[in-house]
């Protein structure tokens, strides 16, 4: 059977808008690495990407973004690395289980001052649900069979998300924006 993601594939579970946050934990079998979450997240989403954390099994990991002065490290900082640091998103994962806490950007960047976190490594329920689907044809690129990928963009459709090869038109737009106005072809404050 197609593994989307286990909080996609037998429907998704609705947030709660009041949610306040939570904490993450990575998935050693003690003295975890802690994540302290000051609120809910904004733009949870499944993405497609290589380079993003995915649970085993899973084509597709969930993250969502929140502002950096949201995020801190509470327990085990010392177990944390950075993954790829010439990467865009800085993303800080446990040594030993290797799973992701966190992404930052520490470049200019459209998205800098949010990080990328994954809800699904806290056991507090409330989170954001996912919102949408990007950057589905890139499990093309990672070694999913181009002749399957209808079948999980209608996998998508069924629990009620859009699926886009980019962001969605809403995220696209404030990237476009912020080139816009770094080329100054649009002006700062609009």
């Amino acid at each position: 059977m197609l593994s989307i993601h286990p909080s996609i594939d037998n429907g998704i579970t609705k947030g709660d808008s009041n949610f306040s946050g939570g904490k993450l934990y990575c998935r050693c079998p003690s003295n975890k690495v802690e994540v302290t979450l000051g609120s809910n997240v904004l733009h949870n989403h499944a993405c497609g990407c290589s380079k993003c954390w995915k649970p085993e099994g899973a084509l597709f990991s969930v993250v969502g973004v929140i502002p950096v002065d949201k995020v801190s490290v509470t327990a085990n900082a010392d177990k944390l690395h950075i993954i790829d640091s010439s990467a865009a998103i800085q993303r800080n994962a446990c040594k030993e289980c290797g799973v992701h806490l966190f992404g930052r950007i520490v470049n200019d960047h459209p998205f800098k001052g949010l990080d990328f976190v994954h809800t699904e490594l806290s056991d507090s329920k409330g989170w954001q649900e996912p919102q949408f689907a990007a950057f589905v044809s890139s499990i093309i690129e990672q070694g999913f069979r181009p002749e399957g990928i209808d079948g999980v963009r209608e996998k998508f459709k069924s629990v009620g998300l859009e699926t886009y090869d980019v962001l969605s038109p809403p995220l696209m737009d404030l990237i476009a924006t912020y080139t816009g106005q770094k080329s100054g072809k649009l002006p700062a404050k609009l």
